[in-house]
């Protein structure tokens, strides 16, 4: 059954959009503060269908998603009794709690994971707000994680290129039946 690929052309398709740039940067600002999917899901497309521009989209991703974790460590800072009975009674709870946990064994080393792994980095800004971490070395450990996540990805679309576009084409069906299947098994494990 051919679910994905036709996703995967329109994906191809808003990726080579003149406004592209923008829906990247708006969306790096705001899934480090508060949206749930991840920027890589489009600056990979993007970085494929244009291997030339993958570094100044991997920089424009890294500023803009420091930016929204900024404004992540804004709300967390400012607004920590509004924003947490929501985050009580949200999915993001025990990786909030993760957070606090971490920052109080490794501060700085806490923030470089989060925005380096896949993480919720977004809880990792709002908790370094609520405890006000110094803003400078929060600052620096973002740029570092989400700079060495982003270039990475850019780094691997730039050097697949037409190739990795082709193949993903051809296989992109089978990727997603076995992430799906894999997504399943983890969700059993789980249970």
């Amino acid at each position: 059954m051919r679910l994905f690929s036709p996703l995967y052309r329109r994906a191809m398709v808003w990726s080579r959009h003149p406004h592209a740039p923008w829906y990247l940067g708006g969306m790096s600002f705001a899934e480090s503060s508060f949206f749930p999917i991840p920027p890589d899901v489009m600056l990979a497309p993007m970085c494929l269908a244009n291997p030339r521009q993958a570094w100044r989209l991997a920089l424009l991703t890294t500023l803009t998603s420091v930016a929204g974790g900024l404004f992540g460590y804004a709300i967390g800072h400012l607004a920590t009794d509004a924003v947490l009975p929501w985050l009580q009674d949200s999915r993001y709870w025990p990786a909030y709690q993760t957070a606090v946990e971490w920052f109080g064994r490794w501060g700085f080393w806490a923030v470089f994971i989060a925005g380096f792994s896949p993480i919720p980095y977004k809880m990792f800004t709002i908790a370094a707000g609520a405890l006000s971490m110094a803003l400078l070395p929060f600052t620096l450990a973002s740029l570092i994680g989400r700079g060495a996540r982003f270039f990475l990805v850019a780094a691997l679309m730039a050097w697949g290129g037409a190739r990795m576009e082709a193949a993903l084409h051809r296989h992109v069906d089978r990727l997603g039946w076995a992430t799906v299947a894999l997504l399943a098994l983890v969700v059993l494990a789980y249970r």
